[in-house]
């Protein structure tokens, strides 16, 4: 048994009802910089947020390399009826030997409680299940991120640990959980 690479051949493009997942591009650098410099998307994220679109530029390069490389693949969530940027989501890293990955994203605050967010995330976690071939998928989220946990125990995603003070950011420390899903 082994993860599936074959999806880093040609760029999987994913459809759900209300979104299309595609590949992020330079080109969407200031949706990624106005959805993370506002402070709501990363306020349970231990991330400055964004000072300049110049930081979001390198970002996309980081993440298109990380998909060159075959350690990561992230989309873009478009909206289908009329092409919009709404977020991002996809596997931050992929664990090989154990056929697992980090599952993680962002939606722009203008579309949440829509459950925009669980279409994505359920057609990522049904893509590495199905197509990549996963054992299992985590995400590692704040614990008074409640949006965050809905949307993983929705999916069937257990908490499988909480670290205390795990995350040390801007002087003060922050508490982790640990969320995962096995392969149904």
């Amino acid at each position: 048994m082994k993860v599936n690479r074959d999806i880093f051949n040609n760029f999987p493009l994913i459809d759900t009802q209300r979104i299309q997942l595609r590949p992020i591009e330079l080109n969407d650098a200031s949706l990624i910089y106005d959805m993370r410099s506002n402070g709501k998307v990363n306020q349970f994220i231990a991330r400055d947020n964004m000072r300049s679109e110049k930081e979001a530029v390198a970002l996309i390069e980081k993440t298109i390399e990380k998909y060159n490389s075959q350690e990561g693949i992230a989309w873009k969530g478009v909206l289908k009826k009329n092409g919009k940027m709404i977020g991002t989501c996809g596997f931050n890293s992929i664990d090989y030997p154990n056929l697992r990955a980090e599952i993680g994203g962002e939606l722009s605050i203008d579309y949440w409680g829509k459950n925009i967010a669980l279409e994505a995330v359920q057609a990522i976690t049904n893509f590495g299940f199905e197509i990549m071939h996963l054992h299992s998928i985590e995400a590692k989220v704040s614990p008074g991120n409640r949006g965050a946990i809905y949307i993983l125990e929705c999916l069937g995603f257990e908490k499988e640990a909480h670290f205390k003070d795990r995350v040390f950011f801007n002087g003060k420390f922050y508490d982790m959980a640990v969320y995962s899903k096995l392969k149904p």
